[in-house]
C-alpha cells in the first residue's frame, strides 16, 4: 500500500532542504513528525516520534536538496514496515514540488488501512503546509 502527497512551494530547493533536515526544530512546526534525533546518514538509525507512535528507522537514501527516506517497522520485519520518502522537484529558481510518499508492507497493513488512508495522510497534508509555510517565509528573509 502507499500513500502519495505533494504540494508547491515557493521557495528554492536549498531552503527546502535546510527546514527538512533541521531536526531539532520539527516541534516549532510539525504538526505530523514531532520529533526526529539521531544523524541524517545512510545507515544511521534514528528516533522518530509521533503524535501516536515511537519508531527508530534506519536512513536509506540522503541525496542533498533533492531526496531523504528511511526504512522503518514496527516490532519485527514483516508485521508493518514502512519506506517514507520526502522529495524535492526543482520547477525553476524559486518553485519547488515537495513529494511526501511512503509505501507500507506487512501482515498488519490490511487491518490498518483504513486507518492509513485518513489520519497517515491527514498528518503528511499537514506537514507538507507546514512545510511550505516555513520554507517560503525562510525564502522570503533570505
Amino acid at each position: 500500500m502507499k500513500i502519495e502527497t505533494s504540494i508547491n512551494i515557493r521557495a528554492n530547493k536549498k531552503d527546502i532542504w535546510e527546514v527538512l533536515m533541521d531536526f531539532n526544530e520539527y516541534s516549532s512546526w510539525n504538526p505530523f513528525i514531532k520529533s526526529i534525533k539521531g544523524i541524517a546518514s545512510i545507515g544511521k538509525t534514528l528516533e522518530i516520534t509521533l503524535p501516536t507512535m515511537k519508531f527508530n528507522p534506519v536512513v536509506q537514501v540522503k541525496k542533498n536538496e533533492e531526496c531523504f527516506s528511511w526504512q522503518g517497522k514496527l516490532w519485527i520485519k514483516g508485521l508493518f514496515d514502512g519506506h517514507h520518502q520526502f522529495e524535492i522537484k526543482e520547477i525553476d529558481e524559486n518553485n519547488c514540488l515537495f513529494i511526501h510518499r511512503e509505501e507500507f508492507s506487512g501482515l498488519l497493513v490490511p487491518m490498518l488501512k483504513k486507518q492509513l488512508e485518513t489520519d497517515t495522510r491527514q498528518g503528511f497534508e499537514a506537514m507538507n503546509k507546514a512545510l511550505k509555510e516555513r520554507a517560503e517565509k525562510a525564502q522570503k528573509n533570505s
